[in-house]
């Protein structure tokens, strides 16, 4: 893919407070219309991804976390399994952050968060994520009640300040999180109302894709304009510059794909990732290893 057509469409925003979602495109190729092209500048990315992350894998000292943020039928799955397909599943897990159980609404709203951070080396993403928190929850705030919080006993109770509280609690682990070795790649697919009738109704008509669609999906629907509210609140005050928000056009999914293919494989290169070298009582350690294989191979020819 054309390097300055994938520089266009990564938006970065390192600074939220005048951040206003409507002012970028949900769609927008910057005249690169071949999906076929695009689809083979995402092999090359994967290829070189998957070799950079053997590296991270081996070096043991960053860790990445892509966290993907978007309304329904966005395409997260689906840029999750074609970006990240080519990589060693070892170095890698995916966390779909769902419905919060009984045991975790028992803990603070970052507790499972916690549990799913990705290790030295190793890539993790997260699939929706405690950005949910001020997202759906602030959308349906009786969510809240269930969290069982004191002084909120009512919707009533969760006021802005509350909200802000959130914020700060986000922006504050993630700051630990960067200085602790961990790169953030924040992804927000950006996809239009228009787009979202376009698969849903993909998902009516195509058996393969009949298991995922859902009535509440289009209860959700309706809550559009409330939703583009709270996400770009959740920008404006959860961007920074240690974990920017990453504006993706979602309306084409290959389009979105190849950019976040870049964006991790820019991210990679920018670490000069390389395989440990070791030391000379630890090279001693390989030709021991090596001269005793080879005694064993000679005794067995024998």
């Amino acid at each position: 893919m054309n390097k300055k057509v994938t520089e266009d469409l990564k938006i970065v925003v390192k600074n939220g407070h005048d951040f206003k979602l409507k002012q970028f495109r949900t769609s927008y190729n910057a005249g690169y219309l071949n999906d076929k092209l695009i689809k083979a500048s995402l092999e090359s990315y994967k290829e070189e991804i998957a070799k950079l992350q053997d590296k991270l894998f081996a070096q043991g000292k960053h860790t990445i976390l892509l966290v993907l943020q978007a309304i329904d039928a966005s395409g997260k799955d689906s840029c999750i399994k074609h970006v990240l397909s080519g990589i060693n599943p070892q170095g890698c897990h995916v966390t779909a952050f769902k419905q919060p159980t009984q045991e975790e609404l028992n803990h603070d709203f970052l507790w499972r968060t916690y549990k799913a951070l990705p290790a030295k080396g190793m890539i993790g993403v997260f699939n929706r994520s405690y950005y949910e928190e001020v997202l759906v929850a602030k959308v349906h705030p009786e969510f809240i009640l269930n969290q069982k919080m004191p002084h909120i006993n009512a919707i009533g109770d969760i006021d802005s300040k509350f909200w802000k509280n959130r914020y700060r609690a986000i922006n504050e682990m993630e700051r630990h999180l960067v200085k602790n070795g961990t790169i953030i790649i924040k992804l927000f697919l950006n996809m239009s109302k228009d787009e979202q009738k376009i698969r849903f109704l993909e998902r009516t008509n195509d058996p393969t894709k009949n298991w995922k669609f859902n009535l509440g999906d289009l209860k959700e629907r309706k809550l559009w304009d409330a939703y583009q509210t709270v996400y770009e609140e959740m920008i404006q005050s959860t961007s920074t510059k240690h974990a920017p928000w990453h504006i993706i056009p979602a309306d084409n999914q290959w389009v979105s794909r190849v950019v976040v293919g870049d964006i991790l494989l820019e991210t990679l290169q920018n670490l000069n990732l390389a395989y440990p070298v070791l030391n000379k009582a630890e090279l001693a350690i390989i030709e021991q290893g090596k001269a005793e294989l080879k005694a064993e191979t000679l005794k067995k020819s024998k």
